[in-house]
C-alpha cells in the first residue's frame, strides 16, 4: 500500500505518538520511514537595530538547533531500526514548517505523511496557525493526522 512514510516530529509528547505509531505502520506495510525534523532560523530581522548580535552567535545558536533536530531525527530512525524498519533522518533548516514537511515529502519520494495535531480550536487556533492544517491543504498525497 505505502511504500515510504514522511513522519514529522518536533520531539513533543503528540510527535512521538505519532512517531511510535508511524514505525508500527511502517513495519507492519513494510515500508521505510523519513523522520523529519524541521529546524528554525534564528529571527535575526526581529532586533535589527534593537540589539547587537554576532553573525558568530547566530551560527552558534543555529549550531545548536540544529544539532538537537539531528538527535530527534537519529532517534526517530533509531529506534525504527529497531522495530525492523529501514529509516532515515532527515532536518530541514526553515521557518515555513508545513512547506518544509511537503517539499521533504516529494524530495524523499513519500507516498504518506504522518503528523500529529495539537487540536487547537478557536482564537488559538487562528493566532498560533495550525502546520497540520496547511499540510492538509497543500499535500498532494495522504497525510495521517494522529492525537
Amino acid at each position: 500500500m505505502y511504500k515510504r512514510i514522511l513522519v514529522a516530529t518536533d520531539g513533543s509528547s503528540l510527535s512521538k505518538k505519532a512517531v511510535k505509531d508511524a514505525i508500527a505502520l511502517s513495519a507492519s506495510l513494510g515500508a521505510d520511514l523519513v523522520a523529519l525534523n524541521v529546524v528554525p532560523r534564528y529571527p535575526t530581522s526581529y532586533f535589527e537595530g534593537g540589539a547587537t548580535i554576532s553573525p558568530q552567535e547566530v551560527g552558534r545558536i543555529e549550531k545548536v538547533w540544529a544539532d538537537k533536530g539531528q538527535a530527534l531525527a537519529d532517534a526517530v530512525q533509531k529506534s525504527a531500526e529497531a522495530a525492523g524498519v529501514k529509516a532515515k533522518a532527515v532536518i530541514a533548516k526553515s521557518d515555513l514548517v508545513a512547506t518544509s514537511i511537503l517539499a521533504a515529502a516529494k524530495k524523499n519520494k513519500c507516498d504518506l505523511i504522518v503528523m500529529a495535531s495539537h487540536g487547537r480550536k478557536g482564537l488559538s487556533r487562528i493566532l498560533l496557525g495550525s502546520e497540520t492544517q496547511q499540510v492538509l491543504t497543500h499535500s498532494t498525497i495522504p497525510v495521517l493526522i494522529l492525537r
